[in-house]
C-alpha cells in the first residue's frame, strides 16, 4: 500500500537532527499523532456550546418576542440563556485544561537523538528526519526504516494480524545516510514483510534497533488506515448510562411539553407565550447541567486521584473503577516487594553448583531482549568475566516457548544456553550433569528426582528457571527454535521475591470493599500458593495455564468465579479468564506492567498500569499507577465511587424536586386561568437552581455509599423519581391553594409566591437526597451548603429588588415567608420519611 505524504529530509547522519531543525519540522509537519486534535479557538469552543437545541429555541423565541415588541423579556431571556452557556463552558473548558495536564505526565516517550545526544520526548514531537533508539518494550512511534539492529524482533499485528514477532534489520549495503535534498522524498509503501521498515502501532518484542523516522502522524500505514476506518471509540459503561438516562428525561419532557401546549392552545391563550412557556418547561426538566456536572466530578476525581498518585487518562474510567467488582493482578511487584534476588543456583541433585551460575549468567549477559528483574538479579548475584565469549546469535524470548537461547563461542566452543520456565526446560533434555560434571542420561528415575527437587523449591516459596546448554558444530550459523533440543539439564536457578507487608492488608480492604482479587500469573502454583498463605489470603481454588486450555469457554465462566489463583498462564489464557469474568456480569480491573500484559488490559474494562511499564501496556491503560501498592489502587476504588455518588446525587434531584415542580407548573395550566409562572420566570428558576449545584462535585459522600461497587441502574432511578417526585407536586398544589385561599393571589403575586416557593423546596431539598442517612448525621460540603443557601436568599430578596417588575415579581407579605417556613420545614420532613421508606424497600427488594 503505497502512502502519499509529504516527508522531510534533511543531511544528516545516524547521529539524529539538530533541535533547530526539529522544531522547524515540528511547525511544517506537525505533531506526532494519528488524528491531529483539533484546537479550536476559545471564543468557537465558547460558540459550540450553543448548539443544544433548546437553547436554540429559546434564542429564536426571543428574538420572536422582541419582534412582536417585548424588548425587555427578550433581552433579559438572552441574558439567562448567555449566563446559562458561560457556566456550563467555563467549568467544562476548566476541566478540560485539567484533563490534558494529566494526561501530559504519563505521555509515552521515545529515546530520539538530538543534537547527536540521546534524550527522552514525547512522542507527539517526533519529525521525519530523527533517528530514534529503540528497544524491547518500546512502541514503535512512527514508520521508520532500521539504520542498526541487534536481534531486533517487532510484532506488528496490529497492521498484519500476525500473532508471530517478525525480525528487523536494515539491507545489506544499504547507506545509513538519508536522502540529501530536502523536501519530499518518494512514497514509503506500508509493505509489512519489507526487511528494513518498521511501522507506527509495532511493539518491539527483543533486541535493539536505530531507526529513521520518515513517516509521522496521519501520514503513516497506521494513520492512513485511522483516516478511513476512523469511528468513535466504543461507549463505556458511564457513558451508556447517562444516555440512557438522557433518553428518560428526553421522552418525559416531550410528553409534558406537549401536553402542556396542547391545553394552553385548547385554552385560547397567546400562541407565543404558550410556546415560550412549554419551551421553558423543557429547559426546566432537562438535566442540562448533567455534562458539566459530570465533566466536573470526573475532573476533580482525576486531580484527587493523582494526589494518591494515581494518573488517570481516561477520565469516565474513575467510574468504572468504582463500579469494579474484580481486580486481575500479577504476583510479581503486587503482592511481593519486586527485589528478587539469585539466592540459589543448584545441579540435579540440588546441591550449589558454579557451573549452573555461570550458565545462567552467560544467558542474561548476552540477552538482548527486555531483561526482566530475574536476569538483573542473576547479574547482580557475581561479577563474572565473560570476555573470553563472544555471542553469535539469539532465540528472542516469547511467551508460547517461555525460555530465551543464546549461542556464544568461546575458543573451539560454540554453545547453545538456554534458560526458562522449569517444565519447558526439562521436556527439551535428553541428559543431566551430575556434581562430577558428567553427562548422563536423562532416565525416568532422575527425572522424577529433579521434578522433586524443582517442587520443593517451589513450596519453599522459590521462583525458579531451569538452565540447560549443549554445543554445536563450530560452523553453525543460527540459532533457530529448532535447536532447542536434545539438551543437557545443567540445574535450577532458584529466585527469592519477600512478599509485601501491605498486600495483604489491600486484599482485604479490598475484599471489604467488595472488590475481589485474583491473582493471575506465569508462575508456578506452589509459589503462589507460599506467597498467599505468608499474606494470609485464602486460596479458594486453582486454575493452571494446562487446565485452562482444557477447558472451553462455557466451562471456564462456570469455573472462573470459585477460583482465585490462576497460574501458569500466557497472555492469551491471561485474556480469556478477564473476558469469562466480563460475561458473567463482572466489571473487571486489571493491573500489569509488560508486554504480554498489552491485550488484558485492553479487554478490561479498567486497564491499569504503573510508571515503569513498558510503552505498550502504559498505551494500552486507562489508569497509570505511580506507586506499584495496592493500597494505593484501594483509595483510587473509593475514590470512584466518591465520584460516581456525587453525580448521582445530582440525577436524584433532576428526576426527583425538579421534575416534580415542573409537572406541578404543567398541570397547573388546566385550573389556572392564567400561567402559573411566566416563561422568563421559569428560565431564572432553572439559572438558580443550576447555579446552587455547580459546588455539588465537591460534596463529601457517606461511608456506606462507598462500601460496596456501585453501577448505573435505571430502575433504581426510575422508582426514586416515582417515589419523591409526587411529594415535589403535593406541596405544591398545596402551595397553590393556600395562594389563592389565604392570600386571594391574582397572576403576579402568585407567580411570585410560587418562585419563591418552589426555589426553596427545590435547592434546599439536596440536604435530604445527598444522603441515605439522617442529614443532621451528614454533613454537606461546606461550598454546597453555602451556595444553596446563597441562591434561597437570592430568591426570597428578588420580588423586593428593583428588578422585580423586569421579571413580573411583586413584593410579598411578611405573613406570607412565615408559611413558606412552616412548608418548607414540612415538605423536607415528609421527603425524609419518603426517602426512608424508599431505601428500606429497596433494600428488602
Amino acid at each position: 500500500m503505497a502512502i502519499p505524504a509529504q516527508v522531510l529530509t534533511a543531511p544528516h547522519d545516524a547521529t539524529g537532527l539538530s533541535s533547530a531543525q526539529a522544531a522547524e519540522r515540528l511547525k511544517r509537519v506537525g505533531p506526532n499523532r494519528l488524528i491531529p486534535a483539533l484546537q479550536r479557538a476559545m471564543a468557537l469552543q465558547f460558540l459550540l456550546h450553543f448548539k443544544n437545541p433548546l437553547v436554540l429555541t429559546l434564542l429564536v423565541a426571543s428574538g420572536i418576542s422582541a419582534l412582536t415588541g417585548d424588548a425587555s423579556g427578550a433581552l433579559i431571556i438572552g441574558f439567562i440563556v448567555l449566563m446559562s452557556v458561560t457556566l456550563d463552558f467555563v467549568q467544562s473548558y476548566r476541566a478540560g485544561q485539567a484533563a490534558d495536564r494529566l494526561a501530559l505526565q504519563v505521555a509515552v516517550t521515545a529515546t530520539v537523538l538530538r543534537d547527536g545526544m540521546p534524550g527522552e520526548l514525547p512522542v507527539a514531537r517526533l519529525v521525519p528526519g530523527d533517528v530514534v533508539l529503540l528497544s524491547a518494550g518500546n512502541l514503535v512511534p512512527a514508520d521508520a526504516r532500521v539504520l542498526q539492529a541487534r536481534d531486533f524482533f517487532v510484532n506488528q499485528a496490529q497492521l498484519t494480524g500476525e500473532p508471530y514477532p517478525v525480525e528487523k534489520r536494515p539491507l545489506a549495503g544499504a547507506s545509513a545516510q538519508a536522502p540529501q535534498n530536502e523536501g519530499v522524498t518518494d512514497h514509503l509503501d506500508a509493505d509489512t514483510s519489507a526487511q528494513d521498515l518498521v511501522f507506527m502501532g509495532s511493539s518491539v518484542v527483543s533486541g535493539s534497533a536505530r531507526v529513521l523516522l520518515e513517516r509521522t502522524g496521519s501520514n503513516t500505514a497506521l494513520g492512513q488506515i485511522a483516516l478511513s476506518l476512523s469511528r468513535p471509540a466504543p461507549s463505556t459503561a458511564f457513558e451508556l448510562g447517562t444516555r440512557r438516562f438522557g433518553m428518560l428525561i428526553m421522552r418525559l419532557t416531550l410528553l409534558l411539553v406537549l401536553f402542556t401546549l396542547l391545553v394552553n392552545v385548547a385554552l385560547q391563550r397567546p400562541l407565543l407565550e404558550s410556546f415560550l412557556f412549554a419551551v421553558a418547561l423543557a429547559v426546566g426538566l432537562t438535566p442540562e447541567l448533567l455534562p458539566m456536572v459530570v465533566s466536573v466530578t470526573l475532573t476533580r476525581g482525576a486531580l484527587r486521584m493523582a494526589s494518591l498518585n494515581v494518573i488517570v487518562k481516561r477520565p469516565s474510567a474513575i467510574q468504572d473503577l468504582g463500579a469494579m467488582d474484580v481486580l486481575c493482578t500479577d504476583k510479581t511487584g503486587t503482592l511481593t516487594e519486586a527485589r528478587i534476588r539469585l539466592e540459589r543456583h543448584v545441579d540435579a541433585s540440588g546441591a550449589d553448583n558454579p557451573q549452573v551460575l555461570a550458565l545462567a549468567y552467560l544467558n542474561s549477559y548476552f540477552e538482548s531482549g527486555l531483561k526482566s528483574p530475574l536476569d538483573d538479579a542473576i547479574l547482580a548475584h557475581a561479577d563474572m568475566d565473560v570476555s573470553d565469549w563472544v555471542k553469535i546469535d539469539e532465540v528472542p524470548f516469547d511467551f508460547e516457548r517461555r525460555r530465551v537461547s543464546v549461542l556464544v563461542e568461546c575458543a573451539a566452543c560454540r554453545r547453545l544456553v538456554v534458560k526458562g520456565a522449569p517444565e519447558d526446560v526439562l521436556r527439551l533434555c535428553t541428559h543431566y550433569q551430575d556434581p562430577a560434571g558428567q553427562t548422563v542420561a536423562l532416565n525416568a528415575a532422575a527425572q522424577t528426582r529433579i521434578n522433586a527437587l524443582f517442587d520443593s523449591l517451589s513450596e519453599d516459596g522459590f521462583r525458579v528457571l531451569g538452565i540447560a546448554w549443549h554445543d554445536v558444530a563450530l560452523d553453525h550459523p543460527h540459532a533457530v527454535v529448532s535447536d532447542e533440543s536434545a539438551l543437557i539439564f545443567a540445574g535450577f536457578a532458584a529466585f527469592l521475591d519477600p512478599p509485601k507487608t501491605s498486600a495483604g492488608q489491600a486484599i482485604h480492604a479490598m475484599a471489604a470493599s467488595g472488590v475481589a482479587v485474583k491473582i493471575v500469573t506465569g508462575d508456578n502454583e506452589r509459589v503462589t500458593r507460599h506467597v498467599c498463605t505468608q499474606l494470609g489470603v485464602p486460596v479458594q481454588g486453582v486454575l493452571t495455564g494446562s487446565e485452562l486450555t482444557a477447558l472451553n469457554d462455557d466451562a471456564l465462566r462456570a469455573r472462573v468465579a470459585s477460583v482465585n489463583l490462576f497460574c501458569r498462564v500466557n497472555p492469551a489464557q491471561k485474556n480469556r479468564v478477564i473476558l469469562a469474568l466480563k460475561n458473567r456480569g463482572h466489571v473487571v480491573g486489571y493491573l500489569g506492567d509488560g508486554i504480554n500484559d498489552a491485550p488484558s488490559l485492553h479487554t478490561a474494562d479498567v486497564g491499569i498500569s504503573v510508571d515503569g511499564a513498558v510503552d505498550v501496556a502504559k498505551q494500552a491503560a486507562a489508569m497509570i499507577l505511580l506507586e506499584h501498592d495496592l493500597m494505593v489502587l484501594h483509595a483510587g476504588v473509593l475514590e470512584g465511587r466518591r465520584t460516581f455518588g456525587n453525580v448521582m446525587k445530582y440525577i436524584m434531584m433532576a428526576t426527583s424536586s425538579n421534575f416534580g415542580n415542573m409537572f406541578s407548573m404543567a398541570a397547573a395550566t388546566l385550573f389556572l386561568p392564567f400561567l402559573p409562572m411566566l416563561p422568563l420566570q421559569i428560565l431564572l428558576n432553572n439559572l438558580l437552581y443550576d447555579v446552587s449545584e455547580v459546588t455539588l462535585p465537591l460534596d463529601h459522600v457517606d461511608a456506606e455509599d462507598l462500601a460496596q461497587p456501585r453501577h448505573w441502574d435505571m430502575g433504581f432511578i426510575r422508582n426514586f423519581m416515582l417515589s419523591i417526585g409526587p411529594i415535589s407536586s403535593l406541596f405544591d398544589f398545596l402551595t397553590f391553594f393556600l395562594l389563592i385561599r389565604l392570600f386571594d393571589a391574582q397572576a403576579s403575586m402568585f407567580r411570585t409566591g410560587w418562585f419563591v416557593e418552589s426555589m426553596a423546596t427545590q435547592v434546599l431539598v439536596i440536604f435530604v437526597i445527598r444522603t441515605r442517612r439522617n442529614p443532621l448525621r451528614s454533613q454537606p460540603d461546606r461550598w454546597l451548603a453555602l451556595t444553596s443557601l446563597a441562591v434561597v436568599a437570592t430568591a426570597m430578596a428578588l420580588p423586593f429588588t428593583i428588578l422585580a417588575p423586569y421579571l413580573g415579581f411583586t413584593p410579598l407579605p411578611l405573613a406570607y415567608f412565615g408559611l413558606l417556613a412552616a412548608l418548607v420545614a414540612s415538605y423536607l420532613l415528609v421527603v425524609e420519611g419518603g426517602k426512608q421508606w424508599f431505601y428500606r424497600h429497596q433494600t428488602k427488594a
